[in-house]
């Protein structure tokens, strides 16, 4: 029995002190930062969809709004700048990392004022500008949040890092997602984006009272230097994928990658536009899509984990990807139904679980995909590339629900993501090797 205390009292013992890790002052410092990043990722997004509708703008331009997330697919372009290039006065008040998290943050705060205040309705141009100015500040915002990360905390931290980052992410899209939808409900849009770039201020203020990194140092370099620099970082990537693999395999690869999330994107773009057009309020929109669907999501992402460990990368794209498809069919149903509240919960449960379930393989398979000595920066490569069916080759989803009803648009969203099924299908059969793991080098 004493035993057995013994043992119980070390097990609560260990499980406090593994919980504790996540009030080191630096692990705060990143969730707050994590919440910086994803709060301005649906204000040119999913949330502007809604503003749009209910301003009158035709699907069609909705779906081409898609566009304004162009910055995400390429931000690893100008990611060396960001790393290597000092900011005059303020790199020497603030350091390198910082000075250009407070200078980025300036230009969100101000793009996000300017895409409230702009009138989609008669200037869509305009609206649209700013729109690609938030994505841009925010892809940037990125691409320096992630070094800092890495940077400030030990190699035994970075797994309770990620776990932070990723948490802090979640609340910045419920904040610009139900947040700013319970807000819509009260006040004008203009308003609701003022607050939402106030909302910058955390992660401004976070950024003025965080530590240097050790890394932070002077990276006074010539020019010569900064470009092979950016040759290796930026070039060699890509060249030694091409390398590893001949280019008829990587070809496939890549299209593979372009496709396998692509009915998803695809229904995606046009989703809150059709909970607007069916009747849905704002406020039920929030609560089932932007609260409960984000904890679907994390299920599915965890459950997604699960299935990868027990079947494998390729069968497990192909089994949560099969889910992923036939979720779209849940929409079909939604819109036969109408604005029922309790099978949306259905509807986005569904939908949300399986999207995560095919993601967490995706992710896997993207991961298992990189060469070690170009991890990150392949990593950010595969994942813009994937970007494009998100903001470009989805495009074409609000046309095509302009010219057809919901059942039938979302019937068709289904058929979308043969293409990336039938791909994996080949690879399995013709190209097993395509998911072997990148060199240890």
């Amino acid at each position: 029995m004493l035993s057995q205390t013994r043992r119980i009292r070390q097990f609560g013992h260990g499980v406090g002190e593994a919980i504790s890790i996540y009030w080191e002052r630096r692990l705060i410092i990143v969730f707050l930062m994590g919440f910086a990043s994803g709060l301005p990722f649906l204000l040119s997004g999913a949330t502007l969809s809604i503003r749009l509708t209910e301003a009158g703008v035709s699907l069609t331009a909705i779906g081409l709004f898609a566009l304004v997330g162009t910055p995400y697919n390429f931000k690893y372009l100008w990611a060396p700048l960001i790393d290597r290039v000092q900011l005059p006065i303020l790199s020497n008040l603030l350091g390198h990392r910082r000075s250009w998290m407070v200078l980025i943050q300036l230009g969100l705060m101000a793009s996000i004022a300017a895409l409230g205040l702009s009138d989609p309705q008669s200037g869509a141009g305009l609206t649209a500008f700013f729109a690609l100015a938030v994505a841009f500040f925010s892809a940037s915002q990125d691409i320096v949040i992630d070094a800092y990360r890495i940077e400030i905390l030990d190699e035994n931290q970075q797994g309770a890092g990620a776990a932070m980052t990723q948490a802090g992410y979640r609340f910045g899209l419920l904040a610009s997602g139900a947040g700013a939808l319970y807000l819509a409900t009260s006040i004008n849009w203009s308003l609701v984006y003022g607050f939402m770039a106030a909302l910058v201020l955390i992660g401004f203020i976070t950024a003025l009272f965080a530590p240097i990194p050790k890394a932070d140092t002077d990276l006074s370099e010539t020019t010569e230097h900064q470009s092979n620099w950016f040759r290796t970082a930026v070039v060699a990537p890509f060249v030694e994928f091409f390398q590893r693999n001949n280019i008829g395999v990587a070809i496939a690869i890549l299209a593979f990658i372009l496709l396998y999330k692509f009915g998803d994107a695809f229904a995606g773009v046009i989703a809150n536009p059709f909970y607007i057009k069916i009747g849905f309020t704002k406020v039920e929109i929030a609560n089932v899509s932007k609260i409960f669907g984000v904890f679907a999501t994390l299920l599915g992402v965890f459950s997604g984990g699960l299935v990868v460990k027990r079947f494998g990368i390729l069968h497990s794209l192909l089994y949560c990807g099969i889910l992923q498809m036939l979720s779209n069919l849940m929409y079909a149903a939604q819109a036969a139904i109408g604005p029922e509240v309790g099978f949306l919960f259905l509807t986005i449960g569904i939908e949300n679980l399986s999207g995560g379930m095919g993601s967490a393989a995706f992710v896997a398979y993207l991961s298992l995909l990189c060469n070690k000595a170009y991890t990150g920066t392949q990593f950010a490569l595969f994942t813009s590339f994937m970007a494009f069916g998100r903001t470009w080759l989805s495009t074409s989803s609000g046309w095509l629900a302009d010219q057809t009803d919901w059942v039938t648009f979302f019937i068709a969203s289904t058929f979308v993501a043969l293409p990336g099924l039938l791909m994996l299908l080949w690879m399995m059969r013709r190209l097993p090797m395509a998911v072997q793991k990148g060199p240890e080098r």
